[in-house]
């Protein structure tokens, strides 16, 4: 897990100019630098790389006894905080266990040392406005700023996922959530030429790089919207979907596919259709957002600045052939006998769409 994460944190500072060199020790990843470099967009790289937890840029000491790491200390905080009027507690850990005091008594001690050197702060224990962290390891690691990381667990330990990607809020959170845990994932776009338009994807800022199957689904749907009836048209074409999408999740050796559906949110959401368009599929489909309220997902969408782009106007293949009264309960016999109306045409399309796909590689 953490050579996974290592190898994450070095794909995300490419991007950032600067010398970067990773090295672990004793349950932390450290990040050295050489030279020049940018701060802020170093920062905001780590931001997106799931697995990290905190962000804390660190002052790495050698012990040269108390006296000195108190006197690194008060220098620290007088850099970093201009302004002395605050609150504050001290926050040792004692990883090496020959150093002569005690968590407790370094606590203590540096807290006596600091309310010394700048008498306008005050300790608090309970809600300390600053906590200055102070690590005891073969080295000692003082810092007091935790810029917040994304979480969740490095992308490339838990298998590969196939994302039906479309234009819409959902489908990209669904696949930032996926990736979250662990996932690497590759995506499927069902294109609708010449009635739609490309998107730009937020998904491989945070998963890291997505091979993006862009399906030619417009013979397809042209097919079904002249031998099905139209109430059942989104359900059947979903069907279509699934199944291409299994396709190349297995080509592509997925562990299972994942869709930004949500119970109730439209017709073609509900359980009883979503257990029509499960169905035609062998693999597990994963819904992060199952339970979700349309709001909450916009605030999710908006937090990794997937929104924006999401609600650009444009039609895509799920768009374009839509019902005026759509079915919200289909019925299995009845699905199942409407496509009988689709003779062998429907395999011979599907398998064009299958020979036709473009693959594109996308990095963030």
């Amino acid at each position: 897990f953490e050579d996974a994460l290592v190898s994450q944190m070095n794909h995300a500072l490419k991007k950032v100019d600067g010398t970067f060199r990773i090295r672990k020790e004793q349950g932390r990843i450290y990040i050295e630098m050489d030279g020049e470099y940018d701060y802020d967009e170093a920062v905001e790289a780590l931001k997106c790389v799931f697995g990290i937890v905190g962000i804390c840029p660190v002052v790495i000491l050698e012990d040269e006894g108390f006296d000195k790491l108190a006197e690194e200390v008060i220098h620290h905080i007088d850099e970093a905080y201009p302004d002395k009027h605050f609150t504050f507690k001290v926050n040792a850990r004692r990883a090496r266990k020959n150093y002569p005091l005690e968590s407790m008594e370094i606590n203590a001690q540096l807290g006596e040392r600091i309310l010394n050197a700048f008498p306008e702060t005050r300790v608090d224990v309970h809600k300390p406005e600053v906590v200055i962290n102070v690590e005891i390891r073969n080295q000692i690691n003082v810092y007091s700023t935790v810029i917040p990381g994304p979480g969740g667990m490095p992308v490339g330990t838990n298998g590969k996922a196939m994302l039906l990607l479309s234009g819409g809020i959902d489908s990209p959170v669904a696949g930032y959530m996926i990736a979250k845990r662990g996932v690497k994932i590759d995506a499927v776009y069902f294109h609708a030429p010449p009635y739609t338009s490309e998107r730009a994807k937020i998904v491989a800022k945070y998963s890291g790089p997505i091979n993006l199957h862009v399906v030619n689904f417009t013979d397809i749907q042209l097919y079904i919207y002249e031998q099905c009836p139209h109430e059942e048209l989104t359900i059947i074409m979903r069907r279509y979907m699934m199944k291409l999408a299994e396709h190349f999740a297995k080509e592509n050796k997925c562990l299972g596919l994942i869709t930004g559906e949500s119970i109730g949110q439209v017709a073609s959401q509900t359980m009883q259709s979503l257990a029509a368009t499960n169905e035609v599929c062998t693999m597990p489909v994963y819904r992060p957002l199952i339970g979700f309220d349309k709001q909450e997902i916009v605030e999710i969408s908006e937090k990794i600045d997937a929104y924006e782009t999401s609600i650009l106007p444009f039609e895509d293949c799920c768009t374009i052939f839509v019902a005026k009264h759509p079915v919200t309960k289909p019925s299995l016999n009845v699905i199942h006998n409407d496509e009988k109306k689709l003779s062998e045409k429907i395999d011979e399309l599907m398998q064009k769409a299958i020979d036709t796909v473009e693959v594109i590689h996308i990095e963030a």
